[in-house]
């Protein structure tokens, strides 16, 4: 690659500081240059990595893109603001890499893929464990029958955020900022990997092989969205997909997805690229995969054509989930006695919660079916048109 591809980050702090780091990386290899910054507030040169230069910085993401040249528009700001700023790009023929969710509402979503397509501009969603080579790899034992007959997939994750996490963004656990959809819940931001992984590895990334959507949403943070949930995704085609979901757990794990057949099991640790083969006749089998970058993917994609690994249509089923829980009715309080605040970390913990989680992903039920005091039994049953 002989020249490095002109970049601009939009959104900087929080989750776009990985972001930097890794256009810091890849400009390192001469794959991309850090052309433009779009932030509200320009970043001090204390927050700006060593190494990344000085790039150009404005308020107005239209104008950086016009002014720096960009070919790629990193966007990794508030979830209400992706459509409008990824059609801003799209009209100005600059390609994208959109953070996840890609969007609140699946209209939004629509309206954001279609203006893309029409554009003739490419997008990548920005969800890093579907380049994992994992994802074909089990694809790949699933298909040769390794664990014979596949009867579902789960998904679990059980992880912890105290109050502050809530009040780092004017969004924050919100489902609706001035009348705006936000939709920030366990399942559709911070676990939302679970959900697309789980997905991608049954085969269901189109959002018409969806064919009904079931939700427990429940909080026992003083939010509004959820914090405390599980879906179970019924598809056309595909194994059904139940992923259960907390931020309120008492030992915070690694998240994962397990692929259920009749003659063993398959489970992926995402965020580690690790899988472990369990089946019978055999001992268990563990391997570990690389993972492609997704800025790096679609910059290839770019010069040499290569496949581009998460197009908006890959994650359109994903998207029927969060239109889901944004037509659910609002998450239910758990009742007081169900959950306790651990003082040290300023956390809301549901007692035995982690367990809870791994059977859900383990017998493919629902928390109300599981037993579960404060579940109220599958509150919806969204069927997709």
């Amino acid at each position: 690659m002989s020249t490095a591809v002109p970049v601009v980050l939009a959104g900087a702090r929080g989750h776009g500081r990985w972001h930097l780091d890794n256009i810091r990386r890849l400009q390192d290899k001469g794959i991309v240059r850090l052309a433009g910054i779009c932030e509200l507030t320009p970043l001090t040169e204390e927050e700006l990595p060593e190494g990344l230069g000085s790039p150009e910085q404005s308020a107005d993401f239209g104008a950086l893109l016009d002014s720096t040249g960009a070919s790629v528009a990193v966007i990794c700001t508030p979830i209400p603001t992706h459509t409008d700023l990824a059609l801003t790009a799209a009209r100005q023929g600059v390609h994208i890499l959109l953070e996840k969710p890609p969007a609140p509402s699946y209209a939004e979503f629509r309206r954001m893929a279609d203006g893309v397509a029409e554009a003739g501009v490419v997008c990548q969603i920005g969800f890093q464990s579907l380049g994992s080579r994992a994802v074909p790899a089990i694809r790949e034992l699933m298909a040769q029958g390794a664990i014979g007959e596949i009867a579902g997939i789960g998904g679990a994750g059980a992880w912890a955020r105290a109050e502050a996490y809530y009040r780092r963004a004017p969004w924050a656990g919100k489902r609706r900022l001035n009348g705006v959809d936000v939709i920030d819940g366990v399942l559709t931001n911070p676990l939302a990997h679970a959900v697309a992984t789980a997905l991608a590895l049954g085969g269901t990334v189109r959002a018409e092989e969806v064919t009904a959507i079931e939700t427990e949403l429940l909080r026992a943070n003083d939010i509004e969205s959820d914090d405390t949930s599980c879906v179970r995704v019924t598809t056309a085609h595909g194994p059904q997909v139940v992923v259960a979901a907390t931020l309120c757990a008492e030992d915070p794990d690694e998240p994962y997805v397990v692929v259920h057949g009749d003659r063993g099991r398959i489970t992926f640790w995402y965020k580690q690229d690790r899988v472990l083969l369990q089946r019978a006749g055999h001992g268990p089998e563990e391997f570990e995969y690389d993972r492609t970058d997704l800025l790096e993917n679609l910059v290839e994609h770019l010069v040499d054509g290569t496949d581009l690994l998460v197009t908006p249509d890959a994650t359109g089923a994903f998207m029927k989930v969060v239109e889901a829980i944004r037509l659910a009715p609002d998450p239910a309080p758990l009742p007081d006695g169900t959950w306790h605040l651990l003082p040290d970390e300023q956390r809301r913990v549901v007692p035995d919660i982690d367990g809870l989680v791994a059977a859900a992903a383990d017998a493919l039920a629902l928390y109300s079916e599981l037993g579960a005091s404060w579940a109220l039994p599958a509150r919806t049953k969204e069927v997709s048109t």
